[in-house]
């Protein structure tokens, strides 16, 4: 019955798509074809709106908060605030699918340039969150001044058979170089458990690359923070997204290892007009077609667009999608059962 009104409402729909998508360049609709969504994100910067946050959907575009918005996961270490969180499924050490939540352990109102850690939740139903464990940058070798440990995701990689943590790094005395600290590039970390993790590598970054400043001054090295890694069967690629410094925009480069080394000319592929960042990326179940939201940091809202090849982008109708009234900031999207939706439904209760 479920897919039976997707369909139904997709051909309701048909004529006016169509006609934006000839007329107005905007992405033709994807049905999602099973299942349903989890949307992870805080909503602001004051100490009580950095805390976990959940919304449910069933077609992938149009949200519903879980706990009238409200957090629903107590932070008891760390800073006590938590911001940029990934939610993702995995496998535990006997074989059972479980999800994680990993995200960066900060409190805003310390500053910019203030943290050192992420977080991590581990749970098996999606509603009971256990296994607290914060992942200090500064207990490994080089990284004692660590300033800046931001956005944190996770990629399998099926080469190694381990879990890839990467994410955003910069301190104060770089170990990789002695020019253009406190500038935050990629780097990653392997585990097998979520508890031990291999010191931090070198992933993507723009040190070297110069531009012109404001001022009319040639600078040497641009921040590189917020990466989001798909693995696109159809080309046996990684692309590597994250926020193009100097434009505001989202990019992207390519590599046929999650490790590297990439592409080194990037791309732009976000067609926002407010500047963006924290972009992330899903399926729309069924389909061949990727969303790709992002935070309009500037403006409190969010942009959509999609694409079925990774190489072409069309924006996704503000009114086809809703997510800002949630008032979300960077999170992330994972594809869950209906069995989980309802079960997160009942649990929490879907806000009015």
């Amino acid at each position: 019955m479920t897919k039976l009104i997707r369909y139904l409402t997709a051909f309701l729909m048909l004529g006016l798509s169509v006609f934006n998508y000839v007329f107005n360049d905007y992405a033709f609709p994807a049905v999602s074809t099973d299942g349903a969504y989890v949307f992870c994100y805080f909503v602001g910067n004051e100490p009580e709106q950095q805390t976990i946050h959940l919304a449910v959907s069933t077609d992938g575009y149009n949200f519903d908060a879980l706990n009238n918005n409200e957090a629903v996961i107590e932070q008891t270490k760390g800073t006590g605030c938590v911001r940029d969180p990934y939610i993702f499924e995995a496998v535990d050490q006997e074989g059972r699918k479980c999800y994680y939540i990993v995200a960066t352990d900060m409190d805003a109102m310390l500053g910019w340039t203030s943290n050192h850690a992420v977080i991590f939740w581990k749970s098996y139903d999606l509603i009971n969150w256990e296994d607290e464990f914060v992942l200090d940058m500064r207990d490994f070798e080089g990284w004692e001044n660590c300033n800046r440990a931001w956005a944190p995701q996770v990629i399998y990689d099926e080469k190694e058979e381990k879990y890839m943590l990467y994410l955003a790094l910069s301190t104060f005395d770089d170990p990789t170089t002695p020019l253009n600290e406190d500038m935050a590039q990629h780097y990653y970390l392997y585990t097998e458990d979520f508890k031990s993790f291999t010191a931090p590598e070198y992933l993507y970054g723009r040190r070297g690359e110069s531009f012109v400043n404001n001022e009319g001054n040639t600078v040497t090295g641009i921040q590189c923070i917020d990466g989001d890694m798909i693995y696109n069967e159809k080309e046996d690629l990684y692309y590597l997204f994250f926020k193009e410094d100097l434009t505001q925009k989202i990019a992207y480069v390519t590599s046929e290892s999650p490790t590297g080394p990439f592409s080194e000319e990037y791309t732009i592929c976000s067609l926002n007009w407010f500047g963006v960042e924290g972009s992330t990326m899903y399926r729309i179940t069924g389909t061949n077609a990727w969303m790709m939201i992002m935070d309009e940091y500037s403006e409190g809202t969010f942009f959509a667009q999609m694409t079925r090849d990774f190489h072409n982008y069309r924006q996704v109708q503000r009114s086809r999608y809703s997510v800002n009234q949630l008032s979300p900031r960077h999170g992330s999207v994972l594809a869950i059962s209906m069995e989980e939706y309802k079960a997160l439904v009942d649990a929490y209760g879907i806000a009015e």
